[in-house]
């Protein structure tokens, strides 16, 4: 699948009056592997289509090897509506890859994809020898598939030659070194002050001299104690001007923002023993319809339990029995949490009002709160600024919804937390906030995902695997 370079010249791209990146230049070599990265709405998926020739660019060009083959798979896969999401990617993607594609264009394909599809997904990519580009938030996908990083970020397109791994460890070495040498230029602009200091103390008590010396020529005498001040300007000028250039380099470094959460829990949020049990039980649904049986489960007080499985095997199920649905026939023994002692959250954040601004949604929960708690409480979730707080939650970015819904758990912590599968959709720096929040959560918490890196990383004590209609502890 060996091709003609694809030369990229000046690509600028404008969406609804906002630039997304701008004068982009790059050659593209056959075979490699590169990982489009950057927040939800920076131009991923529109630079994908740009190279399919599905829109065009602001302005510059692509230019393409003649007869080159492109396959190309969306984000939302919307026909084939009869096959789950991992058979979906799998039916597109073997279909693409049957057309034999020197360039092969994709946009998440590992959302909603179950951990086998996830796992046959990434097998395929690492074999796939022609040239790849995706568009993604996964990081054990690009670490594993890719070897080449495209970051947009502040209007710019970011080129990284290795890993998402390698692109993180780059970044912070380069931060930590250039804070290493604004920290040596506020010591050196110290001494510089210190110097000036001595010289001006020093002229003070030569100004009796001075006068003798220059014979009450004032302008000589005012012109001798300027010199050394003119030196400490004009080295204070210098470091100005370098401290300026380091900072014009950190704003252009990807260092993630750090959330450091406070929750709010309750007396009765506060739990010794088992918080839920559950004992030979089986649920399903009206018509005898059995999904799952041989219940067994205990939960204990701030355990935090990860529960995995392929799409349709009844994880969904078991978790609208613990929320008490209507839906669900339950048999066997219950001990669960009232329905008011349980946060759920899904991808869709359903928690949050739309027609209510951030801090309002806030407001609503706390009504005991000062202006102060509010916002001190908001500002540990990144929504510092007076635009920030006062922002419709209908206008919120996906990243932005996820930051205030768990801004809101904290803020009235449930005794019982479940999130269903949070992370489809998010942007890699909103999924680690979620991490460094959930890291921190202290109640019980149930967490389905298939990503087996957001697990590892929030530090889940049990893990469960459904399978063949039956619930199994995994041990490590």
């Amino acid at each position: 699948m060996k091709h003609n370079p694809i030369i990229i010249k000046n690509l600028t791209l404008s969406i609804t009056n906002k630039d997304c990146f701008a004068d982009f230049s790059a050659q593209i070599n056959a075979g490699e592997h590169i990982a489009i990265i950057g927040c939800n709405g920076c131009g991923k998926s529109s630079l994908l289509k740009i190279f399919k020739n599905i829109i065009g660019a602001t302005s510059g060009k692509v230019i393409m090897p003649n007869n080159l083959r492109v396959g190309y798979i969306k984000q939302v896969i919307d026909d084939l509506d009869n096959l789950s999401g991992g058979q979906r990617v799998n039916k597109k993607l073997s279909t693409e890859l049957s057309n034999y594609p020197d360039l092969l264009l994709l946009d998440e394909p590992s959302n909603h994809l179950d951990t086998d599809n996830r796992r046959s997904l990434i097998g395929m990519l690492q074999r796939f020898n022609g040239t790849l580009i995706i568009a993604s938030h996964d990081k054990e996908l690009m670490n594993k598939c890719t070897n080449k990083i495209w970051h947009i970020d502040n209007a710019k397109i970011h080129q990284f030659t290795g890993s998402y791994d390698d692109y993180l460890t780059e970044s912070q070495r380069r931060y930590d070194n250039l804070e290493l040498q604004l920290s040596l230029l506020k010591s050196e602009k110290k001494k510089n002050h210190q110097v000036l200091m001595k010289e001006q103390s020093r002229a003070k008590k030569r100004k009796a001299y001075g006068e003798k010396k220059y014979h009450g020529d004032k302008n000589a005498l005012r012109g001798a104690q300027a010199q050394g001040e003119m030196t400490s300007n004009k080295n204070n000028k210098s470091i100005n001007r370098q401290k300026q250039d380091i900072m014009s380099q950190m704003a252009n470094l990807y260092t993630p923002k750090i959330i450091s959460p406070k929750f709010s829990l309750s007396s009765s949020g506060k739990s010794s023993g088992n918080i839920l049990s559950i004992s030979n039980a089986e649920i399903g649904y009206h018509g005898n319809n059995t999904v799952l049986q041989d219940i067994n489960l205990a939960i204990s007080a701030r355990d935090k339990v990860a529960i995995n499985g392929n799409n349709g095997s009844g994880k969904s199920t078991l978790i609208k029995a613990i929320l008490h649905n209507d839906q669900v026939i339950r048999t066997g023994n219950w001990h669960v949490p009232h329905i008011d002692q349980i946060g759920y959250l899904d991808q869709h954040y359903s928690n949050i009002d739309s027609h209510k601004s951030v801090l309002e949604n806030l407001q609503a929960l706390r009504p005991d709160w000062c202006h102060n708690n509010y916002r001190v409480h908001l500002n540990d979730f990144l929504f510092c600024k007076n635009e920030e707080i006062a922002n419709l939650a209908a206008n919120l970015s996906g990243g932005e919804r996820a930051r205030i819904s768990l801004c809101l758990i904290a803020a009235k912590t449930p005794k019982l937390l479940i999130l269903d599968e949070i992370t489809n959709n998010l942007d890699l720096d909103t999924k680690d906030h979620v991490i460094q929040i959930l890291r921190e959560y202290p109640a019980t918490m149930i967490i389905i995902s298939h990503e087996e890196e957001f697990i590892k990383f929030i530090g889940m004590n049990h893990q469960y695997i459904i399978e063949n209609g039956e619930i199994h502890e995994q041990f490590q």
